[in-house]
């Protein structure tokens, strides 16, 4: 796969940087990915791996863009209200970079429709703020065998971990907690989307071009408030309903796909 002069001069400096050089920078251009909601993680995630250079991005989130978003949604401008925001977002990732391929799709990813979503991609970012589509991305993920960045966001603090097989996300968290709440009605702080939303940017750049150490099996956790972090490990629950031993044995089964199982 072939650079042009102005690709070459675009990612000059992660064509320098060691961990990446030219073969990363070939398998960024070569990859998919899937961001599931297009808010306030998505939409920092998504301008950076556009300008990284990702060879195709699609977009999946059913909303409008409202004036509620933009104090955190910084892909969008107060012209973009009342537009279909994976519309407006892919508008503003093709300006910012012709060179990848932006798929805009405008509906509520669930159960149903996610194995179709999914299949096609490389790796899997999901920045929404409901569990049920949470579970259906990750269930997704486990089946297909794709890479799944997760994150969230609520007040002043958030989350990232990366998915690949065992542990998956469900293991993290089993059901729906009883207590879980929204940004809309406890409030977040607008520039963590743009912390969290560039982490999970940078997990995903990391998994694509095999730079570094993931966080596979991990959940970094950032407290804005405090200006701390701290990394768990996730344990992997063999009794899951998702990605335990059962499953997985049956799902290789039935599959040519090789997973890859971290314990």
């Amino acid at each position: 796969m072939e650079f042009s002069d102005a690709e070459v001069e675009r990612y000059a400096r992660h064509l320098v940087l060691r961990e990446v050089g030219g073969p990363g920078q070939q398998r960024l251009k070569a990859a998919h990915v899937l961001i599931v909601g297009a808010g306030g993680l998505g939409a920092p995630a998504s301008l950076y791996l556009a300008a990284a250079g990702v060879g195709q991005i699609t977009l999946v989130d059913p909303d409008e863009a409202d004036l509620s978003n933009l104090q955190r949604q910084v892909i969008y401008r107060p012209s973009d209200i009342g537009t279909a925001k994976v519309e407006a977002a892919a508008a503003e990732l093709s300006a910012l970079n012709p060179h990848v391929k932006i798929n805009p799709v405008r509906l509520a990813l669930d159960s149903a429709n996610a194995g179709t979503l999914i299949a096609g991609a490389d790796l899997v970012l999901d920045g929404t703020d409901d569990f049920a589509t949470r579970f259906a991305v990750n269930a997704s993920c486990v089946a297909h065998g794709k890479p799944l960045v997760s994150g969230a966001i609520g007040r002043w603090t958030g989350q990232v971990g990366v998915f690949k097989g065992q542990p998956c996300y469900k293991c993290l968290v089993p059901a729906i907690p009883p207590d879980a709440e929204t940004c809309a009605a406890v409030g977040v702080i607008g520039a963590l989307a743009g912390v969290i939303g560039s982490m999970m940017a940078l997990e995903a750049i990391k998994v694509i071009t095999g730079a570094g150490e993931a966080l596979e099996g991990r959940l970094l956790i950032y407290d804005g408030l405090a200006a701390e972090t701290r990394t768990v490990r996730i344990g992997a629950d063999p009794e899951c309903s998702v990605c335990g031993d059962h499953v997985l044995t049956r799902i290789k089964a039935s599959t040519s796909r090789r997973y890859i199982v971290h314990d």
